[in-house]
C-alpha cells in the first residue's frame, strides 16, 4: 500500500458555521442528526458482531475518532452510542475484566469552531476528549493508534474544486453552473476523478492510523447504482438565486462562473470499487438508510440549514455582504418550490469497513 498523501498543502477548508446563533450548525443540523439516529442501530449491531476487543485488550484503552465532527450536538450523540456498544461487547466477552478507558478524538479543519465544541462537551461524559485539527484527506493520527473511526456527512466533500473545472481554458470549465450534475461530461468526469483521488487518500490514511481489526462507520450522501448524477434541487435553487442577483447587478457574472460547490454524490458501485482498489478494508455492511420524512419545522427553516453548511464557502468566494440577501431570496424561492426540493434529495449510505490484517 502506498503511503498516505499529506493533504495539508492542497486541501481547502469549508467549515460549518460556528457559534450558537440562528444560522449556526449547532442549531441547524437536525436533518443530519435524524440520519445519525437512523444509523445507530446498525452501528451497535456492527460493533456487537464485528469488533474484536482483543485489539485493545493489551493497552486497556479504546480510542475512537469522529472525523469532520463540526461543533455538535450530533457528534456527542454518536460517541455515546459507540462507547455504550463497546462496553456491552466488552462486558459480554470479558466478564472478569475492568472496563477499558475511553479516549475520543474530535477532528475537523483548523477553522472549525473548536471553542464551541469544547463548551458543549457533555459534563457527565465517560471519556477523555481531545480536539484534533486537520483535514481527514491526509494523516492526522500516529500509526495503528485508532480502534474505531466514525464520520457522517463529510466524505462527500472534496478536498478542493477539481482544477480543470476552475480553468477557463479547460473543456471542463463550468461556466454558469455551481456544481456538476447538470453540466457537461467533462465536468462530471473531473468531479468523479477528484472524488476517487480523495477517497484513495482518505482510505490510505485511515489504513495507516487504524489497528488491524478496527472498524470504521461512514454515513455518506450518494445516489442509487445505475442512475445519472443527481441534479441537486438544493444547489439548482441556489444557482438560480445567484443568477438572479447577477441580473440585479449585485454580483458580477464572472464571480458565479468561477464558483463551484466541492461535493460529489457517489454510488455504491463507485464506493465498492475504491475500497477494493485500496485493498486494506473489507466491506462489512453497505446499505441505504431509510428515507426521512422531514417535518414542517425543519423545512420552514431550510434556508438556515443550508446557510449553516455553505456560508463559509460562499463568504470565501463572494464576500460577507451578499449573505443575508442571498439566503432571504433562497427562502422565498424554496417556499415556492418546496416539492422539487423534497423530491430531489440524495440517498444516504451506511457503510461499515473493517481493517484487514496486514
Amino acid at each position: 500500500m502506498a503511503a498516505a498523501q499529506d493533504s495539508s498543502e492542497f486541501c481547502k477548508a469549508f467549515p460549518m458555521n460556528g457559534g450558537d446563533g440562528p444560522n449556526s450548525y449547532a442549531n441547524n443540523s437536525a436533518i443530519q442528526g435524524k440520519y445519525v439516529d437512523f444509523a445507530k442501530q446498525l452501528t451497535v449491531k456492527e460493533i456487537a458482531e464485528k469488533l474484536d476487543i482483543e485489539i485493545f485488550r493489551s493497552s486497556n484503552t479504546f480510542r475512537m475518532a469522529d472525523l469532520g465532527c463540526s461543533v455538535g450536538p450530533n457528534t456527542f450523540s454518536v460517541v455515546e452510542t459507540i462507547l455504550e456498544a463497546v462496553q456491552l461487547k466488552y462486558q459480554s466477552t470479558m466478564m472478569n475484566s475492568e472496563f477499558p478507558e475511553f479516549q475520543v478524538f474530535f477532528n475537523d479543519h483548523t477553522a472549525n469552531d473548536f471553542n464551541m465544541l469544547f463548551k458543549a462537551l457533555p459534563r457527565n461524559r465517560r471519556y477523555y476528549a481531545a480536539g484534533v485539527p486537520g483535514s481527514f484527506h491526509g494523516r492526522i493520527f500516529p500509526n495503528a493508534s485508532i480502534h474505531f473511526f466514525h464520520s457522517s456527512f463529510t466524505v462527500h466533500w472534496l478536498s478542493r474544486v477539481p482544477k480543470d473545472v476552475a480553468d477557463r481554458n479547460s473543456p471542463a470549465w463550468n461556466k454558469g453552473r455551481i456544481e456538476y450534475s447538470n453540466s457537461t461530461n467533462e465536468v462530471v468526469r473531473a468531479y468523479k476523478a477528484q472524488h476517487a483521488e480523495d477517497m484513495e487518500c482518505f482510505l490510505n490514511a485511515r489504513a495507516l492510523e487504524m489497528v488491524c481489526g478496527g472498524l470504521m462507520v461512514l454515513i455518506i450522501p450518494g445516489r442509487p447504482n445505475g442512475t445519472r448524477h443527481l441534479a441537486s434541487a438544493t444547489f439548482q435553487l441556489l444557482e438560480a438565486c445567484l443568477m438572479e442577483m447577477v441580473r440585479k447587478g449585485v454580483i458580477p457574472e464572472e464571480r458565479v462562473d468561477s464558483f463551484n460547490v466541492p461535493v460529489y454524490f457517489t454510488s455504491a458501485q463507485e464506493l465498492e470499487a475504491v475500497v477494493e482498489q485500496n485493498g486494506c478494508f473489507s466491506i462489512e455492511r453497505m446499505e441505504h438508510l431509510p428515507h426521512m420524512n422531514v417535518d414542517d419545522s425543519v423545512l420552514t427553516n431550510f434556508a438556515s440549514h443550508l446557510r449553516a453548511v455553505l456560508e463559509g464557502l460562499i463568504k470565501q468566494h463572494f464576500g460577507e455582504e451578499i449573505l443575508d440577501e442571498l439566503f432571504d431570496l433562497y427562502s422565498k424561492k424554496f417556499e415556492q418550490q418546496r416539492f422539487m426540493i423534497e423530491s430531489g434529495r440524495t440517498i444516504q449510505f451506511f457503510v461499515a469497513l473493517k481493517r484487514k490484517e496486514n
